[in-house]
């Protein structure tokens, strides 16, 4: 019997997924710079990862679940270590783009704090089993501790076990997505078995049982016994199943005090990317709002979050890709009215054809928010060359323990 020769190698630095890189590279999971780790090697991968000399950056991970299961990746970090590298990911996208920018502390989300999470659901000979994948893994880990999400979503799990062994196949896990509203809880199945009469007449019965507010099968409604409602400023909206939301009510509200920072006095504000509303409805307490979202179903659920409301200046909506069909300086500066403010929360791809129409149109204020810092750093380079001034950003850690980067940014056009 033979065995594989391990390998020292010390880690340079952590790449934007998390992995401490070696010279190789060599990606190394759960390593942080200036370690010395030993290991096997496996293409570029190290596996196998003894850590002989442990950074002082290195802690014990706060949930017994890390080393099994793939929903954290930084939980080994130091707090402070994984706020100034989240916060060096953001300046390094733009340093690339050669652009700076003043940082404010970034703001991070507590512990036990994610308000929606996508559960995967088998089914076993004795029932079913709920949780995570593991990392790079088909094998789902059971989290009955985990330090991630609200105790009320862990508080879900048996309802996702009970809802696999109604619906699942045995050929592939349930995936659950549980969404917490003012009312209670949201479902939604996906991968699940076709609807015939028995598994409604099941289904029907879990959402009395367990009191929830909507379950949803694949497309279809199952049940609601109530709508279950999202606050965003003084109205409350119904997202459709599935509908983005912001990971952490604390997150969306730091998020929202930097836009309402960045739009300021602002009268009139467009909002591109709009969504169901999580800027719009409460900068309309102060502003007329014109929000513009490729998906009809979340405009719809927003206007009619805004009807319901009181004390809400006039809010119109406006379904468009904006991708391939970007408004532009006519539709900015409607009637020879310009808009005073937009505010911007595009997709992981960013909104490279919107921002050369905003430097068109001369916008004077833009608040950005971003989940990608790449996509980010290309758009604020076209802002900055069209004549904006990038004032400040605030990087928002709501995914904790992950690698993934949000952040709010604030433009002021100066020809």
């Amino acid at each position: 019997m033979t065995h594989e020769a391990r390998l020292t190698a010390t880690i340079q630095r952590l790449g934007h997924q998390g992995d401490g890189i070696a010279d190789g590279p060599l990606f190394a999971p759960r390593t942080l710079p200036g370690e010395t780790v030993s290991g096997i090697r496996d293409g570029n991968q190290l596996t196998d990862i003894r850590i002989e000399t442990p950074s002082e950056a290195r802690v014990q991970a706060p949930c017994r679940h890390y080393k099994s299961c793939g929903g954290c990746q930084l939980q080994h970090a130091a707090d402070d270590f994984v706020a100034d590298w989240k916060v060096g990911i953001v300046q390094s996208a733009l340093s690339a783009q050669g652009l700076t920018a003043d940082f404010r502390p970034i703001h991070t989300s507590p512990p036990q704090s994610r308000r929606r999470a996508t559960l995967s659901v088998r089914r076993t000979k004795k029932g079913a089993m709920a949780g995570f994948h593991g990392r790079a893994s088909d094998v789902i880990t059971q989290i009955p501790d985990c330090q991630l999400l609200s105790p009320e979503l862990i508080a879900a799990i048996p309802v996702a076990e009970e809802l696999a062994m109604a619906g699942a196949s045995r050929k592939a896990p349930l995936s659950v997505t549980v969404t917490l509203s003012e009312v209670g809880l949201d479902v939604l199945v996906a991968n699940g078995k076709p609807l015939d009469g028995q598994l409604r007449i099941d289904l029907a019965r879990i959402v009395d049982a367990h009191g929830l507010a909507r379950l949803s099968w694949e497309d279809e409604l199952i049940g609601m016994e109530q709508p279950p409602t999202q606050p965003f400023g003084p109205a409350h909206v119904c997202p459709p199943p599935g509908a983005f939301l912001q990971a952490t009510r604390d997150g969306e509200a730091a998020l929202l005090t930097a836009v309402e920072e960045a739009v300021g006095r602002a009268k009139r504000v467009v909002d591109l990317f709009a969504g169901c509303g999580t800027f719009s409805l409460p900068l309309a307490r102060n502003a007329e709002v014109h929000a513009v979202e490729g998906e009809r179903p979340m405009l719809a659920a927003l206007d009619l979050g805004w009807r319901q409301a009181k004390g809400l200046k006039k809010v119109t909506t406006e379904t468009r890709d904006l991708f391939r069909n970007p408004l532009l300086p006519v539709d900015l500066n409607p009637f020879g009215e310009e808009y005073d403010a937009a505010v911007i929360d595009p997709p992981r791809a960013g909104a490279e054809a919107q921002s050369v129409q905003l430097v068109a149109a001369k916008t004077p204020s833009i608040a950005y928010v971003s989940c990608n810092p790449v996509t980010f750093a290309r758009d604020a380079k076209i802002l900055v060359d069209g004549g904006y001034q990038l004032n400040w950003v605030q990087v928002v850690d709501q995914f904790r323990w992950s690698s993934h980067t949000e952040l709010a940014a604030s433009f002021t056009y100066v020809g």
